[in-house]
């Protein structure tokens, strides 16, 4: 285990990351039956260029069972402000002490966290999936619309197709086909996570009505209604 924790400036992030990159902790594996949870953080409407430190930011995360993910177990929301700008490579920064409040906040604990961020593809090897994952001492998983610096190729037509996401040779990931006719996802290994499972967890939640798996699509809606909210 890591005393992982939230540095205020990037040379401390960076330095953590490359920690967090070397650590080796046991790997997980889904069960028969799992809970998943999805996390996700929104910014102020109209933002300029990548934002700043303090800007106000609304997070959301749900939780569904893998066995039934059209049917949230839980839905919880948080209001914070951003640790810095919305840089690629750091998003650690501006978004993990909430992502880690948010889902402290649910009354059940998941076994396994979808992220809105990378895990192993990442210049340093550890997105914000992983990090978050190793604060949380929870297994996680990274979900983006694209690579960071891996290169995907693309994956058959049909749902459920995946085809890996290669960093220097090596897999870091999968490109997801989550819904037919939709742009694959990117699931990527963060914190005890393989490709391999990292792959399995976003197609155990996503349902079809979505191109985004299912935690992760409730996280962002109740993190959106939290914003309008105000």
């Amino acid at each position: 285990m890591t005393a992982a924790s939230w540095p205020t400036s990037i040379e401390e992030l960076e330095d953590l990351q490359r920690e967090l990159a070397r650590l080796e902790p046991p790997p997980w594996r889904p069960g028969e039956r799992f809970l998943v949870a999805g996390v996700f953080a929104a910014s102020a409407t109209g933002l300029v260029g990548a934002g700043a430190a303090g800007d106000p930011l609304w997070a959301g995360a749900a939780v569904v069972d893998a066995g039934d993910p059209g049917r949230p177990v839980e839905v919880a929301a948080s209001r914070g402000r951003a640790g810095g700008a919305y840089l690629a490579g750091v998003l650690a920064l501006r978004e993990g002490p909430l992502l880690e409040l948010v889902v402290r906040t649910l009354n059940v604990r998941p076994d396994v966290v979808l992220v809105n961020g990378t895990g192993r593809d990442h210049p340093r090897r550890a997105g914000i999936a992983l990090h978050l994952g190793a604060v949380l001492d929870l297994p996680a998983v990274g979900v983006t619309v694209r690579p960071l610096v891996a290169e995907a190729r693309e994956p058959a037509l049909e749902p459920g197709s995946a085809a890996p996401l290669l960093l220097d040779g090596e897999v870091v990931g999968h490109a997801v086909r989550t819904r037919r006719r939709a742009r694959p996802v990117i699931a990527h290994a963060g914190w005890r996570t393989t490709p391999d499972v990292a792959r399995d967890v976003v197609l155990a939640v996503a349902t079809g009505r979505s191109r985004t798996p299912e935690p992760l699509r409730l996280a962002r809606r109740a993190a959106r209604e939290a914003r309008a909210r105000g």
